[in-house]
């Protein structure tokens, strides 16, 4: 029986590899931490120390989008707050008008996605504000509508506030997106790439019929910056070294990673050859000789393994 690889695993498991530096690790968490301090303040003076833990759960889960993942949809101002105004409504109606409760919960949470889906505000700490308004308990049944404004509403407009000035600071990760496209020049993606127009990524995500966490603004300059790097030179045959790792720089299943593991012959690329090993991509655990002019022209560029990644090699300033 054939063994999964860590690599495969991780797949499986939807663990995510792209590599984020330090820096950005802790102004995401830094961040979480400001916003949801100014939540607690206000929730608590509405709502009170007890009730305010289960209100401020789905504002904890806003925070992990609006300071990690600041760019995503999902984050956005109107996702933000329509999402957690309009699911708050529904939670007060569904639990005024059903009396089961379990009923009334789980079709206020059923009801808030549906609503955020046609109105386009889709966010998922939503369901939570929804769920807290069912099962809140008196104090935030006592609140009726009032619920809606204060402190759902008024949580969501500070956290959005919190948001606006923490990021701006940070030129990478500005927020709301719309601020950080005009700080840069825009990508003129129909002259860099004539082959994909606005209409046929709009029909490319028409096909998927799910919704993709990533802007179609971000997936047009991710594959702008791809290209780019993809349409550079070949590497030299005499810049091949023992024991390095090389990549063909294609995509998916072609991929292909080789480590040089022996070398004959002279440095030159019509008598010597290398002998290699293919460490992932297409033809893993396979083997095989080539001329060092066969596997330069192979090699698109020099790649170093970080974590679960391979990144490329930046060549030296000559």
């Amino acid at each position: 029986m054939r063994q999964q690889t860590p690599g495969k695993w991780l797949q499986v498991l939807g663990i995510e590899l792209s590599p984020v530096s330090h820096t950005e690790r802790f102004v995401s968490a830094l961040g979480g931490f400001l916003g949801i301090f100014a939540v607690l303040q206000i929730s608590v003076h509405f709502v009170g120390a007890a009730a305010a833990t289960l209100i401020v759960a789905s504002m904890g889960a806003s925070a992990v989008l609006l300071f990690a993942v600041p760019h995503g949809p999902l984050s956005q101002p109107w996702p933000v707050i329509g999402g957690h105004l309009l699911s708050a409504i529904i939670g007060v109606s569904c639990a005024r008008l059903i009396p089961q409760p379990l009923v009334s919960a789980a079709l206020a949470v059923s009801l808030a996605i549906g609503v955020m889906h046609y109105l386009r505000c889709i966010h998922p700490p939503g369901g939570a504000t929804a769920l807290s308004a069912v099962v809140g308990g008196p104090t935030v049944h006592a609140l009726g509508y009032q619920f809606v404004l204060t402190p759902v509403l008024l949580n969501a407009l500070v956290i959005f506030a919190v948001a606006v000035l923490f990021n701006y600071p940070f030129a990478w990760r500005r927020y709301p997106a719309y601020l950080k496209k005009k700080r840069r020049s825009p990508v003129n993606v129909e002259a860099a790439n004539p082959s994909i127009a606005h209409e046929d990524l709009v029909y490319a995500l028409s096909e998927v019929d799910s919704f993709i966490d990533v802007s179609e603004q971000d997936l047009m300059a991710i594959y702008d910056i791809a290209t780019r790097r993809s349409q550079e030179t070949h590497l030299p045959d005499d810049d091949l070294k023992l024991g390095h790792y090389y990549s063909n720089g294609k995509y998916g299943a072609d991929w292909s990673v080789r480590q040089i593991v022996d070398e004959s012959g002279a440095h030159n690329a019509s008598q010597g050859s290398v002998i290699f090993k293919v460490l992932a991509g297409a033809g893993r655990r396979s083997s095989g000789v080539a001329t060092r002019e066969e596997f330069a022209r192979w090699a698109k560029h020099e790649v170093y393994r970080d974590d679960e990644n391979w990144r490329r090699v930046e060549p030296k300033t000559r």
